[in-house]
């Protein structure tokens, strides 16, 4: 599901780096989570929350904040969390995932596997790349129309 109209709700994540800090980066890290902090960030997590990368030892918050937006919807699959932050690389992962639920005010460059369902806003269903690339064409012209 993607959002495209802000909220201000509990239950949205719209500052990844701060909700990441305060509550994912405490909870206790799945196996699934260290690949995909692997894949994205390549780093290493340590037994005591640190990491390692080629650049050396830091905290569990010297992750990129795509790899901390990542890990804030795969931890949180009931909230809507904002993924302006993210690059190709993680919105590849992202819309991959099933039965999350995202906010993004404009499309960004994605790699969306040619099956994959995506619901605007609660109503319109696409299917894949082109799905995604033709509902933001029309929501354009629809804003521009509306003065948006």
């Amino acid at each position: 599901m993607i959002y495209t109209e802000k909220k201000d709700s509990k239950d949205w994540i719209l500052q990844n780096d701060l909700y990441f800090n305060l509550n994912t980066g405490n909870e206790e890290i799945s196996e699934n989570e260290r690949n995909l902090i692997k894949q994205i960030d390549d780093a290493k997590v340590t037994s005591d929350k640190h990491i390692e990368t080629k650049y050396g030892l830091g905290t569990i918050r010297n992750l990129s904040s795509g790899c901390k937006t990542l890990l804030n919807i795969v931890k949180n699959p009931d909230k809507v969390v904002c993924v302006e932050e993210c690059g190709p690389n993680v919105l590849k992962i992202i819309f991959m995932l099933d039965n999350i639920k995202i906010y993004m005010s404009r499309p960004s460059f994605a790699e969306i596997p040619e099956d994959t369902k995506i619901r605007f806003n609660d109503k319109d269903i696409v299917t894949g790349g082109v799905g995604y690339q033709t509902w933001w064409s029309k929501e354009y012209a629809r804003r521009e129309a509306n003065d948006l």
